[in-house]
């Protein structure tokens, strides 16, 4: 991963650095920095390349990457198939030099549409003085850009998204020459006649007038990496009667499971996220405080984990394909419960005689939840770590307490977070944001032996739950979906769920977590996870006429049962806002919509 960087100027300016944004880039990098100038007197312009290395495979290669032939490309990506990439290979240089093989647009885009994995790039092609640049399908890396009369930005941090619809290229000669830029646009898609019809009207409302965005004239485009979605619709399935058993359990998982035709899909499923899994976590740069690798080893690999379904799934997956002496951190964030407000005795009196029977300071799994970070994350994070445990006893799982006060978050949030999670700005961007934000930066205690100790996680690889909820069914708003419009209304909403998940979540997770010079990564959206599971009838993936913890996420919900997994596989979805109890920190009536005034930048 990287900070990348790109000024284009149509004419000879001084430029001076933004100290804001080059810091955010230099902490997203921090093993290589180097820039780079590129300048053209006939016709005039100027490009400024600025790149920040996070060293993650092979030979540390340093950006920008310019080649004999005089292109050059800033790369903040991973590639996990579709171009070969050895382990003693650093996936840059290969990208690099397949670009430069390249002699047409055509073939341009024939690299890019094979690579799988998340990107954001420019590159600089001599011939022809064209300038290219856009991200991934889903737009897991952050590109964002700055336009202003003859000058471009580009940056993995600061100013407004690129539209992730496909990618784009500026004539370099043809905008000299008008003084103004347009934006030739290759679109993602299907076939060359499945251009969405809003793809270039996204883009015309992130560029100023003086710019334009027009489809390339030779109707090229990026092929779509996922199967298009199955929009089958079911004839003898109830369409939205709840089933009137409010209270199945993981004994009704093993029932769902007895059929072959289910346990073919759910095996389909867990191959599929393994794979997934295994491509991000392997050929990782080892940490280890002794000098062997089996004595004190530092984990390459950290979770983002509430002890939920998504994390539990990808913690078990984990655990199969990263050595056995290595580590696993699991990062759990806690935000510090706020003193109840005084209360008049015959309140006190009535809860009293209300909680009687229970006891108020243990919870029903007979945890103790007296102490002000016992958050319902932190809680069923606890049984999920003893459920991983009894997986594999013989793995270190280091469950990492992460308590955040009210007065860090302010501090951090005006210091760092309000720079990384704009150009994003609701409540909701603000809870998920800080909340990933410390969680990420992995500092907390671990606890051995009964005593507690001050930890930091040292893993650069960070996996992340996010992609499950959106292509299961996994959200309340699913389930009142379904609730008015059937299974016809269910399909259209998860297919607008992927269609927004760049602009919604991917930009700003990557942003944030990128912040502690280590890497987001979303096995859920591999190219492979997400064609099978799309290539799924939506009632076999999520069945919402059963009740909550079963009937959303029903297919990964078999899955964790099939791989051994206990009461996490049946526990409802419950948002990191609320889990981590961040939504209770700030002013609980706003609504997660309401713009944010805490993060104004000033």
């Amino acid at each position: 991963m990287c900070g990348i960087f790109c000024l284009l100027s149509l004419s000879p300016t001084h430029f001076e650095w933004d100290k804001t944004v080059y810091g955010h880039l230099k902490r997203r990098g921090p093993n290589s920095s180097r820039d780079l100038t590129v300048t053209n007197g006939n016709p005039c312009y100027q490009c400024i390349f600025s790149a920040h290395v996070l060293h993650m495979r092979g030979l540390l290669t340093a950006q920008p990457v310019q080649d004999d032939k005089g292109n050059v490309l800033v790369w903040n990506g991973e590639v996990f198939g579709g171009v070969t990439v050895i382990p003693e290979e650093n996936d840059t240089a290969v990208v690099s030099q397949c670009l430069s093989s390249c002699s047409s647009s055509s073939e341009i885009l024939s690299v890019l549409s094979s690579i799988q994995g998340p990107w954001g790039f420019v590159y600089y092609q001599r011939a022809g003085d064209y300038l290219w640049f856009g991200r991934d399908f889903f737009g897991r890396r952050s590109l964002l850009w700055k336009i202003d009369a003859e000058v471009l930005m580009l940056s993995s941090s600061a100013w407004q998204e690129v539209p992730a619809v496909g990618v784009y290229r500026i004539d370099l000669k043809a905008a000299t020459v008008s003084g103004t830029m347009t934006f030739e646009v290759y679109p993602w898609a299907h076939a060359e006649n499945d251009v969405p019809s809003s793809c270039i009207q996204t883009i015309s409302e992130s560029i100023p007038n003086s710019c334009t965005a027009v489809m390339n004239h030779s109707g090229l485009v990026l092929s779509s990496p996922v199967c298009p979605l199955n929009m089958s619709i079911p004839e003898s399935l109830s369409e939205t009667v709840i089933h009137p058993n409010s209270h199945l359990s993981f004994k009704d998982l093993e029932q769902l499971l007895a059929s072959k035709e289910k346990n073919d899909e759910v095996n389909f499923l867990i191959d599929a996220l393994s794979k997934a899994v295994r491509r991000r976590v392997l050929c990782l740069p080892f940490e280890s405080q002794g000098s062997s690798p089996f004595i004190n080893s530092r984990a390459s690999v950290a979770i983002l984990f509430s002890g939920g379904i998504d994390s539990m799934i990808l913690a078990a997956l984990a655990d199969r394909h990263i050595p056995a002496h290595e580590p696993i951190d699991l990062l759990n964030v806690a935000f510090k419960l706020q003193e109840p407000k005084m209360q008049t005795e015959s309140a006190k009196k009535q809860r009293k005689h209300k909680n009687k029977p229970t006891d108020s300071k243990t919870n029903e799994a007979g945890l103790r939840t007296s102490c002000p970070f016992d958050v319902p994350d932190r809680i069923t994070g606890k049984a999920g770590l003893k459920e991983l445990q009894d997986l594999n006893p013989e793995r270190r799982w280091n469950f990492v307490e992460i308590n955040v006060t009210q007065e860090e978050l302010q501090k951090m949030r005006q210091e760092r977070i309000c720079h990384l999670v704009y150009p994003l700005d609701t409540v909701l961007d603000d809870s998920i944001g800080c909340a990933v934000w410390f969680a990420a930066r992995g500092t907390g205690f671990i606890r051995e032996g009964g005593e507690q100790s001050p930890f930091t996680s040292s893993a650069k690889v960070i996996l992340t739950g996010i992609g499950a909820d959106e292509q299961l069914a996994g959200y309340s708003r699913h389930r009142a979906r379904f609730k008015t419009s059937g299974h016809e209304g269910l399909i259209q909403e998860l297919a607008m769920e992927l269609g927004r998940i760049s602009s919604r979540n991917l930009g700003r997770d990557d942003r944030v977590i990128g912040d502690h010079g280590k890497e987001a990564r979303f096995p859920y959206l591999d190219e492979n996870v997400v064609s099978y599971l799309n290539s799924v009838p939506v009632w076999e993936k999520a069945d919402l006429s059963l009740p909550r913890g079963v009937g959303e996420k029903l297919l990964l919900r078999l899955a964790a049962k099939q791989l051994g997994l206990g009461k996490s596989a049946v526990l409802p979805k419950r948002a990191m806002q609320f889990g981590s109890r961040i939504a209770k920190m700030e002013n609980s009536h706003e609504k997660a919509s309401d713009k944010c005034t805490r993060l104004l930048t000033g």
